[in-house]
């Protein structure tokens, strides 16, 4: 785990600076503090911050080069399969002289090019260059695990792993305003935009290919509608899960260093545990985070987990000024505004395992793989989303959180916008009343995406908003937990995210997937003999925290709110119409429905203060 940088002159005369190129580096230092390389060939520069994790000897040093010196690779992430490539490899001519993936993925390169993708399994991110073609290759990971981004500035392509290292080599750090409407109305940028102007990610499942002139192609290399729509039928779906996900796991303890895994106490992460205790792993440790309130706290059910299956339980509640510090941190961290709220709280517990561990194993990806959040309910009989909106007024609706925001929720009249709202905290007609913000994102990508997963699910709105949650939100959450873990160093890996179980579950009937209360009904029912009653049966709750009393009550952020209500955020034309002194007064006064309005305001306040005026004066 790593990571990567680089630089591509598309003016060939004009020469690498090697200072850029490593401050570019060293702008990533928390993702690889083990070792460090860069490489400069003229007009190209590569850099390389290295998490030794398979074979944590200089013989997995990067940049990588080719036995033929042709082909220099930066490489982030990890292949769980690549041992399996070996004998091929041999056969090919090759010989194999280190441990590490790196090397099989640059020997698949040389052979195959990009067509070799479909077969790692595995999260990535990495770059080659070819010397004698002169042509960079960038590629991610199906599902986006690895981030990957890019802008051409001055005639120049800049890449790295985080935002952060371009605007150390000089792009400049500018919003943009479609970027700032999807935060606003969608919580994060889906698709190849970001927040900033000139700033792209590289697609996840796709590559690109920028020769030495700035002549660019992009390709599609994995095609989740196609792959589903190809798979195969699955005759016993509950042992098919259950060999896939015990596989998936124990591809994912390839390691040449201590794992752990992030417990919640909830279905899926427990199930991650229970499934390397069936496997007769040992000495695996666990790490929890609590919190005091009792309705966010799941403390108690993973300690009866890590008891259960004689794992060590670590365990750390975040409050006040350690509260604070670590959302400042997690902001730099993020590049961007936090929008999950839960970043800080990630980092903590992330932090507290780094003594301990090198790599943690997540439950991520079961919630929009399987169907596990409440907001998919209206969504099967839309019809009835109509009624909702003449009785919202009633006492139980205004009163209640959760039906509520149904009640804003059921104002949605068309199919695509509950869909691709479906994730959202506040709608546009909220945005309307409580902002004075009328006009709604572009949403390009979202809008093709929807498209994409309303021929794959005709008339079936909750299979829709699966397949859209997994190109759009579930990379904002991956994200999430790519910086959050490699702000400390650790690397994090979602053995849900398995391309087998990505397919197959996309493939099978809804049965599978909604049935009971809850969701997930194949993990419940694959996992009923492993798992006692107490987390089969518990309430979801999810990484949630209690951010209105945070901000409210907590000494630490008192001058921070104070700082707030004058922030220059309420100077730029998009946010002039908003009065944010009305909206905290109503929360101090208990009106917890200000929170999800106040929140992504506060969030960006934060971050325009500590990270944007950090990077505005390189």
């Amino acid at each position: 785990m790593c990571g990567i940088n680089g630089i591509l002159h598309l003016q060939s005369q004009k020469k690498v600076d090697e200072l850029v190129l490593t401050r570019m580096r060293d702008a990533l230092a928390h993702r690889g503090p083990d070792n460090k390389g860069i490489f400069i060939a003229h007009n190209l520069g590569f850099g390389h911050r290295r998490l030794s994790i398979l074979d944590v000897s200089t013989a997995g040093h990067q940049p990588f080069l080719s036995d033929d010196n042709r082909y220099v690779m930066v490489f982030n992430g990890e292949i769980y399969n690549f041992k399996s490539f070996y004998s091929e490899l041999k056969n090919n001519g090759f010989e194999i002289k280190t441990h590490s993936d790196t090397e099989v993925l640059l020997k698949l390169f040389q052979i195959y090019g990009t067509k070799m993708l479909s077969r790692l399994n595995g999260m990535f991110a990495f770059a080659v260059w070819d010397k004698q073609e002169k042509k960079l290759t960038l590629v991610r990971d199906r599902m986006g695990v690895k981030p990957l981004y890019y802008s051409i500035f001055n005639e120049t392509l800049y890449f790295g792993s985080e935002q952060k290292a371009l605007f150390t080599a000089g792009v400049p750090l500018k919003m943009a305003t479609d970027g700032l409407e999807e935060y606003i109305f969608n919580r994060f940028v889906a698709g190849e935009n970001t927040l900033y102007q000139n700033v792209k990610k590289v697609l996840p499942g796709h590559s690109m290919t920028i020769h030495e002139n700035g002549k660019t192609t992009t390709e599609k290399w994995w095609n989740l509608k196609s792959e589903i729509q190809n798979q195969t039928k699955i005759q016993n779906p509950i042992e098919w899960f259950r060999e896939t996900f015990d596989d998936s796991i124990q591809l994912r303890m390839v390691s040449d260093v201590p794992v752990g895994v992030l417990l919640s106490g909830g279905l899926d992460s427990s199930s991650v545990l229970a499934s390397l205790y069936h496997q007769k792993f040992k000495g695996i440790q666990t790490f929890n985070i609590g919190f005091q309130e009792k309705e966010h706290n799941e403390a108690h059910l993973a300690k009866l987990m890590a008891d259960q299956f004689d794992s060590k339980f670590h365990t750390m509640q975040l409050e006040d000024q350690n509260l604070y510090d670590k959302l400042l941190s997690s902001t730099y961290f993020q590049d961007e505004p936090i929008m999950h709220l839960s970043e800080p709280h990630l980092l903590a517990v992330s932090q507290m395992a780094k003594p301990e561990v090198k790599v943690l194993l997540s439950g991520e990806g079961a919630d929009e793989l399987m169907g596990g959040y409440v907001r998919y309910k209206p969504l099967q009989y839309p019809t009835l989303l109509n009624s909702i909106v003449t009785i919202g007024n009633l006492e139980m609706f205004s009163k209640n959180p959760r039906y509520e925001k149904l009640s804003r929720y059921s104002q949605i009249k068309s199919d695509q916008d509950l869909v691709m709202y479906n994730g959202s905290n506040i709608y546009p007609n909220d945005i309307a009343q409580n902002f004075g913000i009328y006009n709604e994102p572009n949403n390009d990508y979202r809008k093709k995406i929807y498209k994409e997963a309303q021929s794959l699910y005709p008339n079936n709105l909750r299979r829709q908003a699966l397949f859209f949650d997994q190109h759009t939100y579930l990379c904002s959450l991956l994200d999430r937990n790519d910086r959050c873990t490699m702000g400390a160093s650790i690397e994090c890996r979602e053995p849900f995210l398995d391309p087998r179980l990505i397919i197959g579950l996309g493939s099978l009937e809804d049965k599978w997937l909604f049935t009971g209360k809850k969701g997930k009904f194949i993990l419940k029912s694959a996992m009923q003999e492993r798992l006692p009653k107490a987390i089969l049966k518990f309430r979801k709750i999810g990484l949630s925290a209690p951010w209105g009393d945070y901000i409210t009550k907590t000494p630490a952020f008192k001058d921070e709110v104070n700082a707030f209500l004058k922030s220059d955020l309420f100077e730029m034309p998009y946010f002039q119409n908003i009065n944010p002194k009305k909206l905290v007064a109503n929360l101090q006064k208990g009106d917890r429905r200000m929170i999800p309005y106040i929140m992504p305001l506060f969030m960006m306040h934060i971050w325009m203060k500590n990270y944007v005026e950090k990077f505005s004066s390189i």
